[in-house]
Order: structure tokens, then sequence, then C-alpha cells
């Protein structure tokens, strides 16, 4: 498994991956040397998530290899089919999974998804619209949905 460190405009960012795929893209809570050589297997994760950041790329394009239960991969690709500059519920996506009773699971799978950013798990919001937990912290993930809007805040001053 290759590992490198990229800064972002939200710290800190480990990723890890090899042939099979990427595995994980993980912040960091703290500062950390930044890789000097690219492994080959994860330029292109890099490349895309700097292009993301840019804001010229809505879409990932990378082998995934995430670890989880048959259950959590069917919510890691639900994840991925919530557009970029949109949002949804757990409550939508439970019943887009075709069980309305699992959203504490379907919450608990996205909590777990090993792949920031790249599966969207920041897309998803309370029924009520309030940002709810959020393994990067809610900061990161209020900067992310507020990135993707299509609808840029300008300031007044």
């Amino acid at each position: 498994m290759e590992t490198c460190i990229i800064k972002s405009p939200l710290g800190f960012t480990k990723i890890t991956g090899d042939l099979d795929g990427i595995a994980s893209v993980t912040v960091l809570n703290s500062e950390e040397k930044t890789t000097d050589i690219i492994p080959e297997v994860l330029e292109d994760c890099v490349i895309q998530l700097n292009e993301y950041f840019e804001g010229s790329r809505e879409q990932f394009s990378l082998k995934l290899n995430p670890k989880g239960t048959d259950f959590q991969n069917r919510v890691w690709n639900a994840l991925q089919t919530i557009p970029h500059g949109k949002t949804t519920s757990y409550l939508q996506l439970s019943k887009q999974l075709g069980d309305v009773k699992a959203i504490r699971a379907v919450a608990n799978a996205n909590g777990k998804n090993p792949l920031w950013i790249v599966i969207p798990c920041h897309r998803v919001i309370g029924s009520d619209g309030s940002l709810t937990g959020y393994a990067g912290g809610l900061h990161r993930k209020k900067w992310l949905i507020e990135h993707e809007s299509p609808y840029k805040q300008q300031s007044l001053f």
C-alpha cells in the first residue's frame, strides 16, 4: 500500500492506495510533512483532488478500493450519485436504498466513508437542512458545500 500526504485548503490530506485502487483519502487534524515524490499509483488522485479544490473538477474518475461491509459499499455507491452542488438527507438516502428505517445505519456507514471528498459524504445533511455530523469537522463540511455551490456568496464589504 502506497501513501502520500498533500496540503489542501482544508488541511493536510493523507492518500493511500495501490494497483487495486485508492483505498482512503483522509483529512488530518495536524500538520504533517508533505510527500516529496508522489507514488505513481496515487498521482492521478492527487491531480484530481487539486483540480477539485481549484474548481475545475466536479466529478472524480478514479479506480476506488474502499474496504467496508456490503451495506457500507451500497451506501458509498449511493453517495456517488449525489450531483456536485446538490445535497440530500439521510432520510432520502435511506429511501433510495430501499429501507426508510435504515436511517441510522446509513448515517453510520456515511460516517465511516474512507474516501473523503471523492465519495461525497459531505453532501448529506439533516432533513431540516442542518449540517449534521461530519468526520472531518462541520467547518470542513460547510466549506465543501459552499465550494460546490453554484451560488457564490459575495462579500458586501
